[in-house]
């Protein structure tokens, strides 16, 4: 299994659960991408897309694990052309698709793709997320047949609310299929 990991706005170096699931993947000998999309803080849609189609065609993931603004970019990833199926895809804190934050602005308002290129897919949200609504994100994941959780005061599900290693996510991810 070959799992691509993308953070979104500013990062999500350690103590964040997605370096912390980064480590636990190639401690266990598993081949993981987890690279730093560039200029992270200040983000453009067009180079995050150019730069995630050439690491998507170079590392040939099964599993996409995206948190925050990475979701977004992974819709837009699907309206591309030769965008190619995956295993998994797990979607952690889905920005709404009408956020209107001026720093990242060239995300949105972002398309709902009719195609999520993956044959399975994960939704898992928080009840008090600031940048969603849990009834959007609940629609998001029937659009896709997504399993959908909700977890209760998880905040933006990161490591400023308490999401460093997350022993949950790291057990699905690397469940063996």
């Amino acid at each position: 299994m070959k799992t691509l990991i993308l953070h979104g706005w500013g990062g999500s170096d350690a103590p964040h659960w997605q370096a912390e699931l980064a480590s636990q993947i190639a401690k266990n000998y598993g081949t993981v991408s987890f690279p730093l999309l560039d200029n992270c803080h200040y983000p453009s849609k067009n180079r995050w897309v150019k730069q995630v189609k050439t690491i998507l065609k170079d590392f040939k993931p099964d599993t996409v694990v995206c948190h925050s603004l990475a979701n977004t970019l992974w819709m837009w990833l699907c309206e591309e052309d030769n965008m190619v199926e995956i295993e998994r895809l797990f979607m952690v804190s889905v920005p709404s698709l009408q956020t209107t934050e001026k720093t990242i602005k060239t995300f949105f308002p972002c398309p709902q793709p009719k195609n999520i290129y993956a044959k399975e897919v994960h939704v898992i949200v928080s009840d008090n997320d600031p940048w969603v609504e849990v009834d959007e994100a609940k629609a998001i994941a029937k659009h896709y047949s997504a399993t959908f959780t909700t977890l209760e005061n998880g905040g933006h599900i990161n490591e400023k609310s308490g999401y460093g290693k997350w022993e949950w996510i790291e057990k699905l991810v690397m469940e063996k299929k």
